[in-house]
């Protein structure tokens, strides 16, 4: 036949067997398929960065795979089954997946993952100026991933705010107040919160007394201050008649040389407040006296039993038992009373330095004090009567008065004359006067009354 090829030059029943044999051996391959299918499973389930990203693979009928994981790492995969893939920074980003065989057949699948920033809670206060009231504060947002944010001011203006960084807040009470932030990411919320304090009002106030000294006000007094001011920075004193006459310390010294009723005033400020307060003090003249009243001295038994002391120190003011005798305190002893027995049928005042001779135990420190227990046997210049004792406004009568120490013999007194005046001047030269207004009867508590 014209135009067949040649190897159909043949038998006509060759043709044919070889037209069959090749329609049942040579038929076409089938192509196999190709699903492309992957799931995701996040290991940290927050989606907070650092986010971990496990791959299951459930990809059918493919010989080769190409992972594309866009700002992860690693970045990209051929592996069946990925390593871990690890996100730093958040956002939205892809998971790609192309499987293919050698039949090159293709099919891909791509997931978008969000990764949230890492979620944490903080911010500080600053307290603007101070903390006087009203108290400003200002604050500084130091949260990090968040998208949300409730403030609460406790006591505060504004009272909340949900700014990320909201304007200053007043506090305008004292006291606590607590600032509380809460944050989200949508996912999570956190919170934290701290406490200021707001000072206590301005409030100007003082107190002063005086040293033992000067407890009687009498010229030159020096009181001595305590500023008792609650919220206060700075202090101006003004001391009518006193020096100096203003003062900015907190705790000034004045001093007050003459009588007359002088004024403290005190003006106080925080730099938002000032208030102010005054107090008078009175300054008597100086009579250069000084006057105890009601003074009991005990007998030899009350003072040895601790019931009632028989030294007097006018410098402390004190009488002193056997136990309250210290060498801290001896050498201010002035007067030892000596009561022989409750009837006082032998009575005297002793020198300090020689109670050891009368029963007592000896003073530690001890100085020496000249007496005239009796001035009508003693035969001495110096006297004084009750009236004078009595009428004494000032020293005038005491400065004039010489005491010379008498005789041991003629030192000892009993109760038949009352009252008694005896007269003493100390070591260092003070001079005074005893008045024995009572013999008082009580036992082995006996004592005197004396001013």
């Amino acid at each position: 036949m014209k135009g067949m090829p040649k190897y159909c030059q043949l038998p006509t029943r060759y043709c044919l067997l070889l037209t069959a044999y090749c329609l049942l051996g040579c038929s076409k391959e089938e192509a196999i398929p190709i699903t492309a299918d992957f799931t995701i499973e996040v290991i940290n389930s927050d989606y907070s960065v650092p986010v971990q990203v496990r791959i299951n693979n459930n990809t059918a009928g493919a010989e080769t795979y190409n992972w594309t994981f866009t700002g992860g790492s690693p970045s990209s995969a051929t592996a069946q089954n990925p390593e871990i893939i690890t996100y730093t920074e958040a956002g939205d980003y892809t998971i790609k997946l192309e499987a293919s065989n050698q039949d090159e057949i293709f099919d891909e699948k791509e997931i978008t993952i969000a990764i949230d920033a890492e979620i944490a809670v903080g911010f500080s206060s600053e307290i603007i100026t101070d903390n006087f009231p009203p108290m400003e504060v200002r604050l500084l947002n130091a949260s990090v991933g968040a998208d949300t944010y409730h403030w609460t001011f406790s006591g505060g203006t504004p009272a909340s705010s949900t700014a990320q960084n909201p304007e200053n807040i007043v506090f305008n009470d004292p006291g606590e107040h607590t600032i509380t932030l809460e944050v989200s990411n949508g996912l999570e919320t956190y919170q934290i919160e701290e406490t200021r304090t707001v000072a206590p009002h301005l409030v100007a106030a003082f107190e002063y007394g005086v040293t033992l000294d000067d407890d009687d006000f009498q010229a030159p007094v020096t009181p001595t201050i305590q500023n008792k001011s609650t919220s206060a920075r700075d202090y101006n004193w003004t001391f009518t008649g006193g020096t100096p006459a203003t003062s900015t310390d907190r705790n000034p010294t004045v001093i007050f040389n003459t009588p007359g009723v002088h004024t403290i005033a005190l003006e106080a400020t925080n730099g938002k407040e000032t208030k102010s307060t005054s107090q008078s003090i009175t300054v008597l003249p100086n009579t250069n006296l000084r006057s105890f009243e009601d003074l009991k001295l005990g007998i030899n038994t009350a003072h040895t039993r601790n019931t009632m002391g028989a030294f007097f120190s006018p410098k402390t003011r004190q009488v002193y038992d056997s136990n309250g005798v210290a060498f801290s305190n001896g050498g201010f002893i002035d007067i030892a009373f000596f009561g022989f027995n409750q009837d006082f049928t032998l009575n005297k005042f002793v020198s300090p330095d020689e109670v050891q001779n009368f029963i007592f135990d000896a003073i530690p420190n001890a100085t020496h004090t000249k007496f005239i227990n009796v001035q009508e046997v003693c035969s001495c210049s110096a006297s004084m009567t009750v009236n004078q004792f009595d009428s004494m406004t000032d020293d005038i009568l005491l400065a004039g008065v010489t005491i010379t120490e008498t005789p041991a013999g003629i030192q000892e007194f009993d109760n038949s004359v009352v009252p008694r005046i005896v007269l003493f001047e100390t070591e260092d030269g003070r001079k005074g006067a005893i008045k024995i207004k009572d013999f008082v009867v009580d036992g082995l508590n006996s004592y005197v009354l004396i001013d």
